[in-house]
């Protein structure tokens, strides 16, 4: 029995043929044709009945008609006008568990999803369109925390970014943000094969489950984080000096953090930042007491 009747490239083509559809690049749509994909993203995504799944660019419904019968509710959100009739009638056999929402999934707020599904999502499991993933992944953790579990695809780069340790040379600003929220607790690769059409890059599934917040004020540190990667080849005394802030400052919140402040940027933790950000605040508010 075939996770989705949809994976496979006679199914595909054959929705396709029947709307008059054709894959799009500008929305990132490379339809997935291999139904054993399907089965591990299940198998890391846990579901149970109780989940509502939150899916970005659910395409043709490939992944869709897999995850509504695990689950209380899907609801997805798909940029393409032209899709939506075609989910209604491949997903009609659990077609009362699907909410459709039709828009750009970077301009879907939390209350929206709530509202459309009748509550708020605790997963996000999809296919991502590879030109918003990045973007999308760190927002859903920012601004979703209903959101307790992502398995995502995307292009192997944003996944080695994802995934990535202080001191390589995947590690940035991107790395440190998403880590306060999330942290990668499994992957598998997926090549262009698996697609029609195959896309130019190699793909990535990705598991990211949420992390207790280490911090009072996560948007402290993320200014932090990114004043540190602002000039990334400079020491994290001069990227952060030369955003503005005071240098007699930085180095007495240096010090009290542990932190050397000759290093770069990409050698700090975020558990560093952490720290660092609430010196800074100590600093600043001993310096106007």
């Amino acid at each position: 029995m075939p996770y989705s009747y949809l994976a496979n490239p006679r199914e595909t083509r054959a929705v396709l043929d029947q709307y008059e559809l054709a894959p799009r690049h500008r929305l990132g749509q490379n339809f997935l044709v291999n139904d054993g994909v399907i089965g591990r993203i299940l198998e890391l995504a846990e579901l149970s009945f109780d989940d509502v799944v939150y899916e970005v660019g659910p395409g043709i419904g490939t992944l869709t008609v897999a995850l509504l019968p695990r689950v209380a509710k899907v609801v997805a959100v798909e940029a393409d006008r032209d899709l939506p009739k075609v989910l209604v009638q491949t997903c009609a056999t659990d077609g009362e568990k699907l909410a459709l929402v039709q828009g750009d999934a970077l301009r879907v707020d939390a209350a929206r999803l709530a509202e459309a599904a009748g509550e708020a999502p605790t997963k996000l499991v999809s296919n991502l369109p590879y030109k918003v993933a990045a973007t999308l992944i760190l927002d859903v953790l920012e601004h979703m925390p209903s959101v307790k579990r992502l398995v995502v695809m995307v292009q192997a780069e944003v996944a080695d970014r994802i995934a990535a340790t202080s001191g390589s040379k995947t590690y940035g600003a991107y790395t440190a943000k998403l880590a306060l929220y999330g942290k990668v607790t499994g992957r598998f690769e997926v090549g262009p094969a698996n697609f029609m059409p195959p896309p130019h890059v190699n793909s990535t599934v990705v598991r990211i489950d949420r992390i207790p917040l280490s911090c009072d004020d996560p948007a402290r540190v993320t200014e932090v984080i990114d004043d540190a990667f602002a000039q990334r080849r400079k020491t994290i005394r001069n990227s952060m000096s030369a955003k503005g802030w005071d240098k007699s400052m930085l180095d007495e919140a240096f010090c009290a953090a542990g932190i050397d402040s000759r290093t770069r940027a990409e050698m700090l933790s975020v558990d560093d930042f952490v720290r660092l950000a609430y010196e800074l605040v100590t600093t600043t508010n001993a310096g106007t007491a």
